[in-house]
């Protein structure tokens, strides 16, 4: 069964951070890309970060470029988000997703084939 589980979420002060890990099973975790999405209430969901678990490239979105870091511990099956400087506006549910896509800078949802529940980050001004 492929599982993959959110967790680090919470509530933090403007300008805090929070570290976000995804930890996923049931399938071969090197042969994926894994992606961090967020959806804030009555907005898309949007791509902020992805880490190709084969060869350790990242990419980020611009708004998170600079204070959001990806990391990838494949010995663990598991993927961090490391977030700093944290503002309001990155208030969302954050979720994790893998797909074998062809270019992570991309983030087409469509392309995620496996998704997690969601974890919770809100940031007070």
């Amino acid at each position: 069964e492929v599982q993959l589980v959110e967790s680090g979420g919470g509530l933090v002060q403007a300008g805090g951070s929070l570290r976000l890990s995804c930890a996923a099973s049931g399938f071969t975790f090197d042969d994926y890309a894994i992606g961090w999405f967020r959806q804030a209430p009555g907005k898309e969901r949007e791509g902020v970060s992805c880490i190709s678990s084969s060869d350790g490239s990242t990419y980020y979105a611009d708004s998170v470029k600079g204070r959001f870091t990806i990391s990838s511990d494949n010995a663990k099956n598991t993927v961090y988000l490391q977030m700093n400087s944290l503002k309001p506006e990155d208030t969302a549910v954050y979720y994790c997703a893998a797909g074998q896509v062809l270019k992570i800078a991309t983030m087409r949802l469509y392309e995620y084939d496996y998704w997690g529940q969601g974890t919770q980050v809100t940031v007070s001004s």
